[in-house]
């Protein structure tokens, strides 16, 4: 067997092994134990992973992204406004909250993006907050109040045939949303895999490394940039959507500054390199918080000096322990 063939056989092997993990084992092993608020813990992972993998793409084309949060918040009011005001099922919503932050990175993107990546960095550090006080001042949003009795998902149904029940009527809709943020998850990665290693993502690569040199060979990189720009806001309102479903609520405070920030941290902690970094370093970030929550008023502090530490010793993230001299 070729070398290539064993690659091949291995990465087929590693991802089917994390599909029964995610999809079979852990189900099995929260019904056993009995704990299924397990189950809204897990989903919150997957979901901030999906939205950390949006802004590990804008990394992968060499800017700095901390302004995920506006977007997650912009897809979670798109889809409650359009299920609550004007009586959409929750499911189309979801692609038209994507599109929505989509649309609205593209005419954000297109001036900024020009920017050099410090300053780029600093315009999108301002974004979230704008969202936040618009969702505030705009009367579609309820003010302050937020939008609050968001209905359950209904069925999803294709040509009379039930694809997805009705999550009012389920035992346990907390599962249901378990599979949904995992299957979005996995299809979101998948994605973002495919597209690394496709002719765009190397050419989106070359932006890391020398702009001036990939203009110079032909390369169209605004119009890179505005892409990478849209695919990671898609997600961040994907997944803000799906966060405003299950708390049936979303406020002007639902996405702050910090939350962009720690979008970006995943990524760190993760790896840039790598692009299941975002997934690893939602994981460990997200379960490292709650258990320094022990520690009392010290948290910040020890939280703050691991993030320094493991930044300084592993530069390239925790993925790079079990792949050294692989990435992406």
């Amino acid at each position: 067997m070729t070398q290539r063939a064993m690659t091949l056989s291995v990465k087929i092997a590693s991802v089917a092994v994390f599909l029964a993990i995610v999809f079979i084992a852990v189900p099995v092993l929260i019904a056993a134990s009995g704990r299924t608020d397990l189950y809204y813990t897990l989903t919150s992972v997957a979901l901030l992973s999906i939205a950390s993998a949006g802004v590990w793409l804008t990394f992968y084309i060499g800017r700095i992204n901390i302004g995920q949060g506006a977007y997650a918040l912009m897809g979670g009011y798109v889809s409650a406004i359009l299920v609550v005001n004007h009586g959409w099922s929750f499911w189309p919503t979801l692609p038209v909250a994507g599109l929505f932050c989509a649309a609205a990175s593209v005419l954000i993107g297109l001036p900024i993006l020009r920017l050099r990546g410090v300053y780029f960095a600093m315009v999108t550090l301002t974004l979230t907050e704008v969202a936040r006080l618009l969702a505030l001042a705009l009367p579609i949003t309820n003010g302050a109040k937020g939008m609050v009795s968001i209905p359950l998902p209904g069925a999803l149904s294709v040509f009379g045939l039930t694809i997805i029940p009705d999550f009012a009527t389920l035992r346990n809709s907390r599962l249901a949303f378990y599979l949904l943020a995992v299957t979005l998850m996995v299809v979101c990665f998948a994605v973002m895999y495919r597209l690394v290693h496709s002719r765009i993502g190397k050419l989106c690569q070359s932006l890391q490394q020398n702009e001036e040199l990939a203009s110079s060979i032909g390369v169209n990189i605004a119009y890179l940039r505005v892409i990478a720009y849209a695919v990671s806001s898609f997600f961040g309102g994907v997944a803000g959507a799906i966060f405003a479903a299950i708390s049936q609520s979303i406020y002007p405070s639902s996405f702050t500054v910090t939350d962009s920030v720690n979008f970006m941290l995943n990524c760190f902690l993760g790896g840039l390199g790598y692009v299941f970094g975002p997934m690893l370093g939602t994981l460990v970030l997200y379960f490292g918080w709650d258990l320094l929550f022990q520690t009392g008023q010290f948290q910040l502090l020890i939280y703050s000096g691991l993030m320094i530490v493991l930044m300084l010793v592993l530069p390239n993230g925790l993925l790079s322990l079990a792949a050294p001299t692989r990435k992406n």
